[in-house]
């Protein structure tokens, strides 16, 4: 009945909205932000469109989930026009699968007055604030390339770093962006590879470089952890999702490593051993922790269901 996509960035152009040249062209102008992710997109939707003219293509933006984080969460310290007349702001993403954490836990706690905090953790990775099933803060600003390190993109960087390199390594500003964007990451921290489990292997066997990669990753992940444990005032939940955050054991023990007074346990057996949806905090852990393999093609194919719905009512 219809082609969903999980779209990542248009800018104010946000929700679950048809594929038109004027949706095309929004996501065009934040290629330069997403230059990972837009193009393809882009590519793909005119293709389809070409080739199956009569099926519909629905565009679910990844920024849709996080339209109601509060302005103090949104804006960066910069003139306020940038934000009005460019869109520089802190958009957010992964919302498909912090959506489906947040619907999925309020389903298996039958509550939905939940402070969740969602790991996302990946290829690419993010954090998100949840308060009654609203997103109020989400580590990824405006571009996928920032917040946590991800596999081969750079995380938070400070931008003055940029003329520097420029001017020692001869580099243009182009040539830059693209290390920081596809060459950096636990790739470019590590020399070897941006995979948790090639890292975690090559640690072992005394590769300090490696080690010292997952050690950063984890020491973002609990920065963010920290900060959204303030926003909410604490957690009532605590979720691991993502190829790392289902499968990574050794991370989800770091991440929680020596935060009992906080009232996050985790159980070392059940955290060893899970598989699949599960819960894995120990008996006096006042914070839930749980294991929930995300669903973002759900979350896409119901909304592209409801916005056919809506059209046709």
């Amino acid at each position: 009945a219809a082609i969903g996509f999980k779209a990542v960035h248009a800018g104010a152009t946000s929700g679950a909205q048809r594929v038109t040249p004027e949706v095309l062209a929004a996501m065009e102008r934040m290629s330069r932000v997403a230059p990972a992710h837009n193009p393809p997109y882009i590519k793909a939707m005119r293709l389809l469109h070409e080739k199956l003219p009569e099926i519909p293509l629905v565009a679910a933006f990844e920024t849709a989930f996080h339209q109601t984080i509060p302005d103090r969460n949104r804006y960066y310290a910069v003139p306020f026009e940038w934000a009005q007349q460019y869109h520089v702001l802190r958009w957010g993403f992964h919302g498909a699968s912090h959506r489906y954490i947040a619907d999925r836990t309020a389903q298996l706690l039958s509550r939905t007055d939940l402070r969740i905090i969602s790991c996302h953790l990946g290829g690419s990775s993010s954090l998100c604030a949840i308060r009654n099933g609203q997103s109020q803060a989400n580590s990824l600003g405006m571009s996928p390339q920032s917040g946590i390190p991800h596999n081969n993109r750079v995380g938070d960087f400070d931008v003055f770093a940029l003329p520097l390199l420029m001017e020692a390594t001869g580099k243009s500003l182009e040539e830059l962006l693209a290390v920081l964007a596809s060459g950096s990451g636990l790739a470019g921290l590590s020399g070897t590879s941006g995979d948790v489990r090639d890292l975690e292997q090559a640690a072992a066997s005394g590769q300090t470089r490696a080690q010292l990669a997952l050690d950063v990753f984890v020491s973002s992940v609990r920065h963010y952890l920290g900060a959204y444990l303030v926003e909410l005032g604490g957690a009532d939940v605590l979720v691991f999702t993502g190829g790392i955050g289902e499968n990574g054991v050794h991370i989800r023990a770091a991440v929680c490593r020596g935060l009992e007074e906080l009232g996050i346990v985790l159980d070392a057996s059940a955290n060893a051993t899970v598989r699949g949806e599960a819960a894995i905090h120990a008996p006096d852990s006042r914070v839930q922790i749980w294991v929930i393999p995300t669903n973002e093609e759900l979350v896409v194919a119901r909304q592209a269901r409801q916005l056919l719905q809506q059209e046709r009512s």
